[in-house]
């Protein structure tokens, strides 16, 4: 990572001197196949770039991250490459007024998902590769000006080998063996991409009629690899793709720009998706292998809508530089729910926001680590790390929020103005904010500083006082916030008053609206209506909000949150209860029996895998230790019960079955998950297909009941690149120190494993059940963090940061030992500071709770 990264004001300078007016790149990619013995494998990228210089006369750079380059011709003068390209950026001197640039680089095929990924099938030998860039890896496969401010069009043309296909941004056709795409309109270096291999592919159309009478035709594609084409359910990424198109252009008003619209599920990918316009690329766990539930679906949709909404925010207008990622990332990720919930079958999908997203925005935007939404990126690294909750889930949140305070059509309105206003060019917080205030009338200036220019998240409790006769004397609604961070925000909310009905439910009777705001307001429509039994802040969920409860809601929610007939309020407060938790202000304990007793009444599949992930993260981390034997019982004791009495067939049975896996550890758990694997135990309807196989495999090998023997007899059963995943795994899982050694090593020591493969080696090394076997790496991570970052890709490096934190040795001595290396590397990557210091932070919160736990009190 040295003298690879970019600083903001670097790029702010060559912005103001350079102007770029198109690229034409060449990739020869037929190396990418055949037996190249011990030789580096790598690919020919042929760049030209036109561009202007605002002062002739000066110096500037280009970006190229390049194992050699073989030639550079500025202004038809070919310069020496040893001179002028240190292997991340080539010298430019003496620019004149129009220049050509020309660079013939020998590129790096990349196994860890940035640059040119290039992934071997292990099921047919077929090699598969494609591209993926955000923030800074087109640098990767071609030189370039890498920042999202010099805009360009661009013109690819790519040899392949001949039986391959190959896509990228425009549309292409292959003659006299070379593929060549149309130009594309101007956008940034991130967002280009190319996809090339024998892909299975699938063409759909989208067709429309437009304001003006004009026929909008767009060509869809789809994609996959061979070995998942047998599972491509196309018909219904195409019903979701078409769906969101017509929402879009029906709110937008501005035509889908960038001509086809091509989605290629891929191999070994890091990410969800990308947005590259044209081109959108996924990771291919979205097709799926077996069966899933509704959720996953769901999950699906949102990404492919989320990723559509780029095109517009992101793709045609900019930010210009990453401290105004949100104006992408934020937009797209709420309007991906609220695209799919008012256009497609997912009506629900506010619940999955509220009970899912918003957990991530939560845990985000109370780390160390928590920034504004408008963040302050001082370089690629930075940006790289913001990729988070904050940007994704707490801008979407504050999005809803906006949405409630400027009204709809305003919102919708101040898009339109938006796009039209700054297509294919960039722009800032301030450009958004003025066509808001435009068409709502509203002080935006006012609301950005207090939801977009300050961190940290406030939490909303009510206060309620009971007249002589029973009823509201007064609801007040409290705001706090963090010492740390303590803004207190204005906070347009619905407080919903509950009560149990004849049949047992309990009901809302009783809502208002209210703007919250300082540390107290009354909300003076709600006095005189009956006691409640249950007040819920934040009902419908409009702003973004802890929410906490008074006594009495409590104590309703212990004795009956299941009988809340309200989905979405019901997500809401196990949510609540959730944050509760994390902050020592609930047992750990207590939320596993909520769970235990309630989960089991949940009809919301999402908020149901919630549950579970959120009640074995309690169980790991936040209960004390001394319980966590008893409850794992209870928790796998609860799970097989369940399993049993769900619908045979279900997706409520097929959750508790992972769920159950997810827990068991006594001989008779092992025992069940054997016998369903062998067929000689029934759960009648539960169809254990393989991927459900593999899950019930994991404990096996954590616990030493599968060994290699068996791992390996079940690749042979599924010898694909899903199954060799699983497998990892499950061998980096099993009980043994010679295990955790090798593990170990060949993510930490070596560089010949994937992405994928460091991620799944990763999963399997920390157990909880197996902190001794753990204990001897907690000294030897903070020995080598700092080797790792410097050597290795900064996706493997945060990959390896992350998931090797000793957070199993939740001891105080952990905390001291993590203090300690901070305190002796203040020099140290900022961007590597601050992953181990969000480690440290959860750590010291796992420690509260597991007191809290012991303690026996909220």
């Amino acid at each position: 990572m040295p003298g690879e990264n970019l600083s903001r004001d670097e790029a702010q300078e060559r912005a103001a001197l350079l102007s770029v007016d198109g690229y034409e790149v060449s990739l020869d990619l037929r190396s990418a196949v055949g037996d190249r013995g011990d030789e580096p494998r790598t690919f020919r990228s042929v760049t030209t770039i036109r561009f202007r210089c605002a002062d002739p006369g000066a110096t500037s750079f280009a970006d190229l991250i390049a194992p050699s380059v073989t030639s550079v011709s500025l202004n038809g003068k070919d310069l020496d490459p040893r001179a002028v390209f240190d292997g991340s950026r080539i010298v430019l001197e003496d620019l004149a007024a129009e220049n050509e640039l020309v660079v013939d680089a020998q590129c790096a095929y990349s196994r860890t998902g940035e640059g040119m990924h290039r992934f071997v099938d292990p099921e047919d030998g077929e090699v598969y590769l494609y591209t993926q860039y955000e923030p800074a890896d087109s640098r990767r496969v071609f030189a370039n000006f890498e920042q999202p401010d010099l805009k360009a069009p661009f013109r690819f043309e790519v040899r392949a080998p001949e039986d391959w296909v190959v896509w990228s941004n425009g549309a292409g056709e292959r003659t006299d063996g070379v593929w060549r795409f149309a130009e594309t309109k101007p956008i940034s270096t991130y967002i280009t991409a190319v996809v090339a291999g024998p892909y299975h592919y699938v063409t759909d159309s989208y067709e429309r009629v437009l304001g003006d009478g004009t026929r909008l035709e767009i060509p869809l594609g789809a994609m996959c690899r061979k070995g998942l084409a047998p599972y491509f359910d196309s018909d219904d990424v195409f019903e979701i793709t078409k769906q969101g198109l017509d929402f879009f252009h029906d709110h937008f008003d501005y035509p889908y720009p960038f001509g086809k619209y091509d989605q290629a599920f891929v191999p070994e990918y890091n990410l969800g998706a990308m947005e590259n316009p044209g081109l959108v690329t996924f990771r291919e766990e979205f097709i799926f292998r077996g069966k899933v539930t509704r959720a996953s679906y769901e999950r699906r949709a949102n990404v492919i809508l989320h990723e559509m909404a780029h095109m517009w925010f992101g793709d045609l207008v900019t930010m210009v530089w990453w401290d105004d990622l949100w104006l992408k990332e934020s937009f797209a990720d709420f309007m991906g729910s609220f695209s799919m919930v008012e256009a497609t079958r997912f009506t629900n999908g506010w619940v999955t926001f509220a009970n899912n997203r918003k957990s991530w925005a939560y845990r985000a935007d109370q780390l160390p680590s928590t920034h504004p939404v408008t963040a302050d990126i001082r370089d690629l690294e930075d940006a790289k790390l913001n990729f988070d909750g904050i940007t994704y889930a707490k801008g979407a949140s504050v999005l809803k929020q906006l949405v409630a305070y400027v009204g709809r059509e305003a919102f919708l309105e101040g898009a339109r103005r938006y796009f039209k206003r700054n297509a294919y060019g960039n722009t800032r917080l301030g450009d958004l904010l003025s066509v808001l205030e435009e068409t709502s009338g509203r002080d935006m200036p006012a609301w950005s500083r207090a939801w977009l220019e300050t961190a940290g998240v406030n939490s909303l409790t009510p206060q309620v006082l009971l007249d002589a006769e029973g009823r509201i004397d007064e609801l007040a609604v409290v705001q706090e916030a963090a010492e740390s961070h303590p803004e207190l925000r204005p906070h347009r909310v619905a407080i919903g008053l509950y009560r149990r009905g004849g049949d047992g439910a309990l009901e809302r009777y009783a809502r208002a609206e209210a703007d919250v705001v300082g540390a107290r307001t009354v909300v003076a429509e709600l006095a005189g209506a009956e006691a409640p039994e249950l007040v819920l802040v934040n009902d419908d969920d409009l702003t973004y909000c802890k929410i906490r409860f008074d006594a009495g809601s409590l104590d309703t929610l212990r004795a009956g949150l299941g009988d809340i007939s309200d989905p979405l309020a019901r997500a809401l407060c196990w949510s609540a209860l959730w944050n509760l938790t994390r902050d020592a202000l609930l047992p750990a304990r207590d939320f596993v029996d909520l769970v235990l007793r309630f989960a089991g009444r949940e009809t919301d599949i999402g908020v149901l895998q919630m549950l579970h992930a959120w009640a074995n993260s309690a169980l790991t981390f936040y209960a004390a230790p001394e319980w966590r034997e008893a409850g794992g019982r209870l928790l796998a004791e609860g799970a097989l019960r369940e399993l049993r009495a769900a619908e045979p067939g279900s997706q409520h049975q097929l959750t508790w079955a992972r769920f159950f896996a997810a827990v068991a550890s006594s001989e008779a758990d092992l025992g069940v998950l054997q016998g369903l694997l062998a067929g000689t135990e029934k759960v009648d309807g539960l169809e254990v297909d393989q991927e459900l196989r593999w899950a019930f495999l994991e404990p096996l090998a954590t616990y030493g009941v599968a060994g290699e023997g068996i791992l390996a007899a079940e690749l042979a059963r599924d010898d694909t690149a899903s199954g060799k995943r699983h497998q990892v795994r499950c061998l980096a899982a099993r009980p043994s120190a010679a295990v955790k050694a090798q593990a170990w090593a060949s993510v930490v020591e070596s560089d010949v494993l994937s992405n994928a493969l460091v991620e799944a080696t990763i999963a399997g090394f920390a157990r909880p059940s197996q902190r001794e076997l753990a204990a001897p790496y907690a000294e030897r991570y903070f020995e080598v963090i700092e080797q790792v970052w410097a050597e290795r890709s900064i996706q493997i490096g945060m990959d390896v940061v992350r998931g090797l934190f000793p957070s199993l040795q939740d001891s105080p001595a952990t905390l001291d030992a993590t203090d300690a290396w901070l305190a002796a590397h203040e020099g140290a990557a900022p961007a590597l500071r601050r992953l181990v210091v969000e480690a440290r932070d959860d750590l010291a919160r796992a420690l509260r709770a597991q007191a809290c736990d012991a303690g026996g009190e909220g």
